[in-house]
């Protein structure tokens, strides 16, 4: 008999992220947007052929892909290697290389919103001439003529919305990602879609229905989001769909049928619903994944949708009734099949003040265990781990190690008081969740004290730093991914579209300066004592190098063992196969030395 060697951790960042996809008119084609050849790009599979081929070549992520109804063209936006400051570009109707259609100067941003039933008109919002709050325009494509159509002037202001008629326009304004407003713009005036808009709720997600209605999703005056309508004619508001303990999003209308459909957060999973707006009749349909990431319905009622589990990477699937589902992309780790990997256990723990959270517990195959356990901060903060696939987990377990992932204080998906709880408190209320997490870990025999690593990024890389720089003692050591260091010049850094929002989010330095300083890791440098790994993307617009710069050169001054990857063409995360890769293995080598 032939033996095989225990599957490499490269094996399971062999996969692929598809982060878009769009279908056409007639369901011929599909187009998503994945690394299938180590750099983001577009490729296509003409229908019911499966077989992927390059669409579009750019080596850049794409944030929209929209299909021109009459075939001439399709349209996407490209960034500049992470930078997020995407521009419009078209492509030809059998795929080739792009084309700018709405660009400009490289710093500004130009994001689509909307094309005309006839393709003919072009919706979107830019930075250009407003980078803080963001303009409204529309291009017409036939002669390039370009038309302002609303100009920002409270809150981030993004064209949400266009009625079939191309008359009525809805509006969203973001003050904090827990207070967003819509608007319908009704000749000068700006109408709310809420009673009162002044009272702080979170409002998304419109869908015109025929003629006089706009349905979408709010929590206006309740915890959970539900569907509500507002009717143009008599300015009314009224709720439509709510369901305990679970957040609705994402609202698609189809016209033929008069089905609503959304699918519902609810703790680590999502539920697909489908509401007859005709009978009033609320459905539950199956989906192939626990975590869902788009869905399209076609004018024929077919959905397509776009998904992943904690052992299904990223993967497109097409349905006919909601109910069965037909994989059409079979994107899967490397010589492993899904019953060779870890699902997480969901766990429960008070923390300090007897708040429950929730957690995902992820045990290594007792064949592999090393008997070490990686702690790990999701980012956001208003954002959770859910069972969704990350290469990064998996081929961490391969190699032996334990994963705890727990939704602290400011996580989604269960009610807006708890994720209200982390504004103005990135550092208090989360990081003493955290802490409570690791000492049920160590209560409940699940991981060593001398036997734990820290790993997070983003805001869990801000919270790895803080973690590390008040609770030392609890590390073995400590990787730090593109995580903020200083409050202070982290509310300063951030592109200008976000800096409405800080304010609520993380609070005024100069009010706030005691806290602040609290708060921001760079104030506990030295108890920063445990090895340190950091890892910064050159392009990173949202958490920009200095964040990371600062925090290793006054380590390294201390004399202390850190380590420093810069990835020079990457921002926030990491779009291109072979740095995914050597950042991963980089980390687990560096967690294996540290053993």
């Amino acid at each position: 008999m032939l033996n095989f060697s225990k599957p490499t951790v490269e094996q399971y960042l062999r996969t692929y992220v598809i982060s878009n996809f769009a279908i056409s008119k007639d369901e011929k084609r599909l187009v998503f947007n994945t690394n299938l050849n180590g750099k983001m790009n577009l490729w296509a599979m003409d229908l019911p052929d499966t077989f992927p081929y390059l669409f579009a070549q750019k080596d850049q992520s794409s944030n929209f892909i929209k299909f021109d109804p009459e075939g001439r063209y399709v349209l996407t936006g490209y960034d500049n290697n992470g930078d997020e400051n995407y521009q419009i570009y078209a492509v030809s109707s059998e795929g080739g290389m792009p084309e700018g259609l709405i660009t400009g100067d490289p710093s500004e941003k130009y994001y689509f919103v909307h094309l005309s039933d006839d393709g003919k008109r072009l919706y979107y919002v830019t930075s250009e001439g407003n980078p803080s709050f963001l303009n409204a325009r529309v291009r017409n494509l036939e002669d390039n003529s370009d038309t302002l159509l609303h100009e920002g002037e409270a809150g981030t202001t993004y064209l949400a919305a266009v009625s079939e008629d191309e008359n009525t326009f809805v509006y969203t304004r973001l003050f904090a990602n827990t207070y967003i407003q819509l608007f319908v713009k009704d000749g000068d005036q700006m109408v709310s879609l809420t009673p009162d808009p002044d009272k702080v709720h979170i409002a998304s997600s419109p869908v015109f229905v025929g003629e006089k209605e706009i349905y979408f999703t709010t929590n206006y005056e309740e915890e959970y989001s539900y569907v509500a309508k507002y009717n143009l004619e008599s300015k009314s508001f009224e709720k439509v769909v709510q369901i305990v303990k679970e957040s609705i999003e994402g609202v698609q209308y189809n016209k033929e049928n008069n089905y609503l459909y959304f699918s519902t957060e609810k703790g680590v999973e999502d539920i697909l619903y489908r509401y007859d707006l005709t009978s009033e009749k609320l459905e539950e349909l199956s989906t192939p994944v626990d975590v869902l990431e788009k869905l399209v319905v076609t004018k024929a009622g077919n959905l397509y949708l776009l998904g992943r589990s904690a052992t299904i990477p990223f993967n497109i699937y097409k349905s006919t009734d909601g109910n069965s589902w037909q994989a059409l992309t079979n994107n899967r780790v490397l010589g492993v099949s899904q019953e060779e990997m870890v699902e997480p256990d969901v766990v429960t723990y008070k923390s300090f003040d007897g708040m429950e959270i929730e957690a995902l517990l992820f045990k290594a195959k007792p064949e592999y265990s090393n008997g070490y356990t990686i702690f790990w901060p999701h980012g956001g903060p208003q954002a959770a781990e859910r069972k969704m696939f990350r290469a990064m987990f998996q081929s961490a377990l391969n190699r032996g190690y334990n994963i705890f992932a727990p939704n602290f204080r400011g996580s989604t998906g269960y009610g807006s008081s708890f994720v209200k709880l982390v504004e103005q408190d990135w550092g208090h209320g989360p990081r003493l969740d955290c802490v409570a997490g690791i000492e049920w870990l160590f209560e409940n025999n699940i991981a060593d004290r001398d036997k734990l690593f820290l790993v997070g990024g983003s805001y869990g890389g801000y919270m790895s730093l803080l973690l590390h720089g008040r609770h030392s003692e609890y590390f073995k050591a400590v990787v730090d991914i593109f995580g903020v260091s200083n409050l202070f010049t982290f509310v300063n850094s951030v592109p200008p579209h976000w800096k409405p929002m800080m304010e609520r989010w993380v609070g005024d330095p100069e009010r706030d300066k005691e806290r602040f300083i609290t708060d921001s890791p760079i104030t506990y440098l030295d108890d920063m004592v445990k090895p340190m790994l950091v890892i910064q993307g050159a392009k990173d617009p949202r958490v920009v190098k200095e964040e990371s710069d600062q925090v290793v050169a006054k380590l390294k001054e201390k004399g202390r063992d850190v380590e420093y990857l810069i990835l020079d063409d990457e921002g926030h995360g990491f779009s291109k196969k072979e740095n995914e890769i050597k950042v991963y293995n980089v980390m687990l080598d560096f967690l294996e030395k540290h053993q």
